[in-house]
């Protein structure tokens, strides 16, 4: 893994990949605590660095009816309830330059969405809170163009960042991974993840509802960990087809350990 520093990061000297996992969006207190409390233990118990990972708020919903959020105070506050009860990091996405400030007082890392990774002036407003900076590359985009988002963010006096690859648009309502992608960002000198559901989204559904193949996200993560990923992207919840958010494409928090487990095993595979 490229050394690089996350607050409150456990299990750093384990090897292993780092995980960021959660649901979606922030749906409410309680079932982010559970949630959270699951994955903490099984990546206590597997040696994974582990970060979690929820939005506050969905700005990026195809049908104006769609969730959004509970409310943006209330949705932070959540995530700070998180990372202080099970003292581990924790990210959420930002929209607009004036959310970076405000954000980075709850969680530990802010993350680009992939839509808005060319956006300067929120690239710096992030790197200049001295938080980690996630940017997900854009679905529009090849690999080799997210250097520039790279230097957005270390010209402004941040090192701290995470490229993120979540696939590339083929077609209208298809994405597909590029895995040479992953090695390519990796030589910008920063860490590099694979997100294991998003990459999986069939967006621009007539319904106005993005589809997903969750099927294939085992596919995904132990091709991403053969080819050297430094983390993991994944998105899990423990009753999908019921999530207010992308449940197309969120793995059943059940199925989370076995797959965790088969991953740690191609990582050693390869090492």
């Amino acid at each position: 893994m490229i050394n690089f520093s996350i607050d409150k990061l456990k299990h750093t000297d384990s090897n292993n990949f780092f995980l960021m996992a959660g649901p979606c969006a922030i749906e409410g207190e309680d079932i982010a605590l559970r949630i959270a409390e699951k994955i903490v233990i099984l990546t206590d118990k597997l040696n994974i660095p582990y970060v979690f990972k929820g939005s506050y708020r969905k700005a990026n919903r195809s049908k104006g009816s769609s969730f959004t959020g509970i409310g943006d105070e209330k949705a932070l506050k959540i995530l700070e309830k998180i990372g202080k009860t099970f003292d581990v990091p924790t990210v959420t996405d930002i929209h607009e330059s004036n959310e970076a400030a405000m954000a980075a007082t709850y969680v530990d890392v802010l993350q680009i969405p992939a839509f808005l990774c060319r956006q300067t002036d929120l690239l710096i407003a992030a790197a200049e809170t001295g938080k980690v900076v996630n940017v997900k590359k854009g679905q529009f985009l090849s690999a080799g163009s997210m250097k520039f988002a790279v230097d957005k963010i270390i010209d402004s006096g941040n090192n701290r960042v995470v490229l993120t690859d979540r696939g590339n648009t083929f077609g209208y309502q298809d994405l597909i991974v590029d895995y040479r992608g992953l090695p390519e960002m990796q030589s910008f000198g920063v860490p590099v993840v694979m997100d294991c559901t998003h990459s999986l989204q069939q967006p621009n559904q007539s319904s106005g509802v993005t589809g997903g193949k969750p099927e294939l996200i085992a596919t995904i993560a132990k091709a991403a960990i053969a080819v050297g990923a430094d983390g993991l992207f994944i998105e899990t919840h423990p009753d999908p087809a019921n999530a207010k958010s992308d449940g197309a494409n969120m793995l059943n928090l059940a199925l989370l350990e076995e797959l965790l487990v088969k991953l740690i095993r191609v990582r050693q595979a390869i090492l």
